[in-house]
């Protein structure tokens, strides 16, 4: 009972936490799409409690983004691919769960989901808005530009988040690895 209190708890506070961080953008895209240091604190959640706790942050976190981030959509197929499914997959952190490096592998993988939900959406939902060229080159092909857009964001959230976790990696290293967890459960026990 404790820790689904606990987990609870943690899972209500990082995805605050998260939307809170949503809003210091260090830098906008035009059309959607941002810079921040959202993806730490639901990457750090699913690390600790897991791949299905870690799914259900990331849909809470996509809904909270979808209400109160302007919410840049175009019908239904948007609303579901660029806010509940781009930011459930960041529980695929989860699969990481307690394992030494899970945060620096779990922040990657996490990008890697996001990034890919983003490049089909864009590439598909979005193909009728791509532009004649962008960042100087001729667009032909909605799927290079939904490549290029999305990646001139999620690589660097990505990196911002593995360097985030590298830095603060050994200080913290009890809770990134979910160890204090598992002492209470040895207490129980």
């Amino acid at each position: 009972m404790y820790n689904k209190i606990r987990m609870l708890c943690e899972g209500a506070l990082l995805v605050a936490i998260a939307q809170a961080l949503s809003l210091v953008k260090l830098w906008e895209m035009p059309w959607g799409g941002s810079v921040v240091l959202a993806m730490v604190p639901i990457v750090l959640f699913a690390v600790r409690w897991g791949l299905v706790s870690g799914l259900i942050a990331g849909f809470v976190f996509g809904v909270l983004q979808f209400m109160y981030d302007g919410g840049f959509a175009i019908g239904w197929a948007s609303i579901i691919g660029d806010y509940l499914l781009a930011f459930t997959v960041l529980g695929f952190a989860g699969i990481f769960r307690r394992k030494k490096a899970g945060v620096i592998l779990g922040s990657l993988v996490a990008g890697l989901c996001r990034f890919l939900v983003h490049y089909v959406v864009g590439a598909t939902v979005w193909a009728e808005y791509m532009p004649e060229s962008f960042v100087g080159l001729t667009m032909t092909s909605p799927w290079i530009y939904s490549a290029i857009y999305n990646a001139l964001y999620m690589l660097p959230n990505i990196i911002i988040t593995v360097v985030v976790f590298a830095i603060l990696y050994a200080p913290l290293k009890k809770w990134f690895t979910g160890r204090d967890l598992m002492m209470k459960e040895v207490k129980k026990a």
